[in-house]
């Protein structure tokens, strides 16, 4: 296949995943709302994009993700939105620059962490499925747990008092986000990284 064939069908197949954020964006299976928690599925174009493109063009899709975050938290806010806005108050706080950080950072580390795991798996000799199964469940956990460390870093105070919960107890309240929201995401990704992966790797 020629270079330009090979950037037409790479151009293709971006276009692709980026279409699908749009779609999870915009309908409520991006952002499924679970009391003042979110739980997502927009990690997942992310993670087999990374896996099937390569971890620049992951990391691109990490940022897509990041910015319909804060799109999100914009457009439809809940007590939690400042974490992830620099644009909305809610229950009188306010986000800032860091909630960009936290929108936006571990979206890039997910795609990068997702492309990398997957192809340094693959060198080593490892299955396309056994490599999508790692790649999806370290780099949607470390996702979680960037999420959550970043809005503890910055807003654990205001955070603490949105969700109503006194400030020693957020950690218990983060270990909540991660058994109701953060075991259902990987599975998710695990099983969907491993069926797109291994049927667009066949395509190539």
């Amino acid at each position: 296949m020629s270079k330009t064939s090979n950037q037409i069908k790479s151009l293709t197949m971006l276009a692709l995943f980026l279409a699908i954020e749009v779609v999870l964006l915009v309908t409520p299976l991006g952002y499924l709302r679970i009391g003042v928690l979110s739980a997502t599925l927009m990690h997942v174009p992310v993670i087999v994009c990374a896996c099937t493109m390569g971890t620049k063009y992951g990391v691109l899709m990490g940022l897509v993700f990041g910015i319909t975050s804060v799109i999100n938290a914009t457009m439809a806010p809940t007590v939690t939105s400042f974490a992830f806005s620099p644009f909305v108050e809610v229950g009188g706080f306010s986000g800032g620059f860091q909630s960009l950080i936290v929108a936006i950072g571990p979206r890039l580390l997910l795609g990068w962490l997702a492309g990398t795991i997957y192809h340094e798996l693959i060198k080593k000799g490892k299955s396309v499925s056994a490599s999508a199964a790692v790649s999806a469940l370290v780099a949607t956990a470390l996702h979680t747990v960037g999420v959550l460390g970043l809005i503890l870093l910055f807003y654990a105070a205001p955070y603490a008092q949105a969700i109503g919960v006194a400030q020693g107890a957020l950690m218990a309240a983060m270990g909540t986000v991660i058994l109701t929201n953060a075991i259902p995401e990987i599975i998710v990704a695990i099983v969907a990284n491993i069926a797109l992966t291994k049927a667009l790797s066949a395509r190539r």
